[in-house]
């Protein structure tokens, strides 16, 4: 798992870096675990654009991958670690003793061979999973449950993994990779170690057009498009904004504005807020 540069022998290449893949084990998926998966494109039922700059990019299929790791008390074999292109995490290729076959997210540190089993009797080793509640203080989770048995929602991004901090009653309490502190049920499942591919971060994509293979359009910049088009737009030149602060295209505060709302339900189980973003803040000029 590191990274690889090129030599500058074309302007695009001269800042790209990628994946040396020294993890992968096994190049071809299994082609039981995978799907068609239909991409929608940034489109709705009626194909109305609904989220911009997405489109085009390079066919892939989707692998399954188990988030519940419900198969409680069943060893499993290590058998490959995979590419997915759908995720930034690496797969792990699981054949259980009963013969079932899984994808699972990659801990950092497991390789093949080894050995991994879930539920509440499973030891204190990368890869087991089980209850919150079984879990030692300071130990570094992921893949972990807001609500038992609905699989891992949170800390599932290449390098991430959350922090047992306390203990209390029915909460175990959390501190995420976002730097947010907050309380999860007790009877919520979780992965001992972080998820692996950490280098992932550290790369460059040197060139536009490898966004693009990778489904994303350009992004045009508010200030530079007529006014009909932006808030933003028009005026002579670099013009500022001229007003109060930054909008979306369709007027709304943006850029560090807020949106989470007031009354939600799952604030109560927020001990600690995230620390602020490091996006420009609300006087920013090109936004």
């Amino acid at each position: 798992m590191g990274i690889r540069s090129y030599r500058p022998y074309t302007p695009s290449v001269r800042q790209a870096s990628v994946s040396d893949f020294a993890e992968i084990t096994k190049t071809e998926p299994e082609k039981s675990l995978t799907y068609h998966k239909h991409r929608a494109k940034g489109r709705n039922n009626r194909g109305v654009i609904t989220s911009r700059r997405r489109g085009g990019g390079h066919k892939k299929l989707y692998r399954k991958v188990d988030f519940r790791r419900d198969k409680l008390g069943v060893v499993a074999k290590v058998a490959a670690i995979e590419y997915d292109p759908n995720r930034n995490a690496r797969l792990a290729l699981l054949h259980y003793e009963d013969g079932e076959k899984r994808y699972i997210l990659w801990p950092a540190g497991l390789k093949v061979g080894d050995k991994v089993q879930s539920g509440v009797g499973s030891p204190i080793e990368t890869g087991n999973t089980m209850p919150l509640a079984n879990v030692p203080l300071g130990t570094a989770v992921h893949n972990v449950e807001l609500v038992a048995g609905r699989g891992g929602q949170i800390v599932r991004a290449a390098g991430a993994s959350a922090q047992v901090v306390a203990k209390e009653g029915d909460y175990v309490t959390l501190k995420l990779p976002s730097s947010e502190v907050r309380m999860v049920r007790k009877e919520c499942l979780a992965t001992i170690g972080s998820v692996g591919n950490a280098e992932h971060r550290n790369l460059s994509l040197g060139k536009a057009g490898r966004r693009r293979w990778l489904g994303r359009r350009p992004k045009v910049r508010g200030s530079v498009m007529n006014p009909v088009d932006h808030p933003h737009g028009g005026g002579e030149g670099r013009a500022p904004i001229g007003r109060s602060g930054p909008v979306t295209p369709w007027g709304k505060p943006t850029l560090g504005y807020k949106t989470r709302k007031k009354n939600k339900t799952s604030n109560k189980y927020i001990v600690r807020r995230r620390r602020k973003s490091s996006k420009r803040g609300r006087g920013g000029r090109n936004a």
